[in-house]
């Protein structure tokens, strides 16, 4: 499973190993284009000296130690200040509920709808922010419990509706036309 959600290869292969990667990509993917959200994980941990990200480490930063690895040209995000300060809330939130470790936040999940609880209850995350998150688990890492599909809504349907369809730059073009095409039936 090569992931294409990143804009390099490194960052696309920290996200298929690293699951706080993968969820602080997602986290980050808010205003700013899915790639840059996704490939920002792979420059924190550059910038931190790391060769993967740890929720603990992230937590215990001095705030402003956090906010100049995201304003530090190219910045992380288009609003550094209060993606740092979420990301940290989120690093925080997983080291105190989820014992440091992302990943399980989704293992153990026995149905689809406690999956996309779990996600939704995170700091950053909304419903549709979970589906979609719980959507790209199912489909591109085989985290599937019973009922996943309804719990996601129409993002676990198969189409192009999400970044958990996205498998290369042709289906992350058919996202984006998706996604365009419903802002546009939503105004009408």
């Amino acid at each position: 499973m090569a992931l294409h959600l990143a804009t390099t290869d490194e960052g696309n292969a920290l996200l298929e190993r690293d699951p706080l990667a993968l969820l602080l990509g997602m986290q980050l993917d808010q205003q700013i284009p899915m790639e840059k959200a996704f490939t920002s994980p792979s420059v924190l941990a550059e910038r931190m000296g790391a060769d993967h990200l740890d929720a603990a480490a992230i937590a215990a930063l001095p705030p402003e130690t956090l906010l100049e690895y995201f304003r530090t040209p190219p910045a992380l995000h288009r609003f550094p200040g209060s993606m740092a300060q979420r990301t940290q809330q989120l690093c925080q939130a997983i080291v105190d509920e989820w014992d440091g470790d992302a990943a399980t936040i989704w293992a153990g999940a026995e149905s689809g709808a406690e999956l996309v609880r779990r996600i939704a209850g995170l700091p950053g995350f909304g419903d549709q922010k979970a589906k979609i998150f719980a959507a790209l688990l199912a489909k591109r890492f085989g985290v599937a419990p019973p009922g996943w599909q309804e719990a996601t809504g129409d993002y676990g349907q198969p189409g192009h509706r999400s970044i958990a369809d996205v498998v290369d730059d042709d289906s992350r073009v058919k996202v984006r036309e998706y996604k365009k095409a419903k802002k546009a039936a939503l105004k009408g």
